[in-house]
């Protein structure tokens, strides 16, 4: 049998509905499903237990994932994410701009028209001279914006190495204040 016990941090509630573990804090509220057949939750005095019977490797693993997800949960609905990405070009200006769900990258490498990503969620991205800072409750969000600026300003038909224009990862998403 294997077993992780995650606390459940102060000013931070927690119950389940069905399947979905519902995670509530100052800054939002994020839900998540989590259904294995071989893996359980339950929630017990101020703790969150995640185990399963199973000898097998793979039904070990989600048990430690779901601590994971679910200590992640409880960050960004105490703190928040954020993770930073930086504006390189070398000759043609790039510029950035956030209109909707959308970020608009025009001018890159010179071509006549805008690449566009997608902002996922309720995740905020703010575009500051050479950085852009992506903020939200919910880590995968943050992260999954993250790599849509990330591919949408990718070199393509050139040699990588020479023209290393883009916007590219300096900070992973981690809490914010930290």
């Amino acid at each position: 049998m294997v077993e992780k016990t995650v606390q459940i941090p102060e000013g931070i509630d927690v119950r389940m509905e069905k399947k979905e573990l519902i995670v509530k804090g100052p800054k939002g509220e994020l839900r998540r499903s989590f259904f294995h057949p071989s893996a359980r939750l339950e929630i017990k005095e101020g703790t969150v237990v995640f185990s399963t019977d199973s000898k097998r490797k793979k039904d070990r693993a989600v048990v430690g994932t779901w601590a994971a997800h679910f200590r992640n949960m409880c960050v960004g609905v105490a703190k928040g994410w954020e993770t930073r990405l930086k504006i390189v070009y070398s000759h043609f200006p790039m510029k950035v701009n956030v209109e909707g769900s959308k970020v608009v990258i025009g001018n890159f490498l010179g071509e006549r028209k805008n690449r566009e990503a997608d902002i996922v969620g309720k995740t905020k991205v703010e575009v500051s001279k050479d950085e852009i800072i992506i903020t939200g409750i919910d880590k995968e969000q943050v992260g999954n914006t993250a790599g849509n600026i990330e591919r949408a300003a990718k070199v393509q038909g050139f040699d990588r190495r020479v023209f290393q224009d883009g916007c590219h990862l300096i900070q992973k998403a981690r809490p914010i204040g930290d």
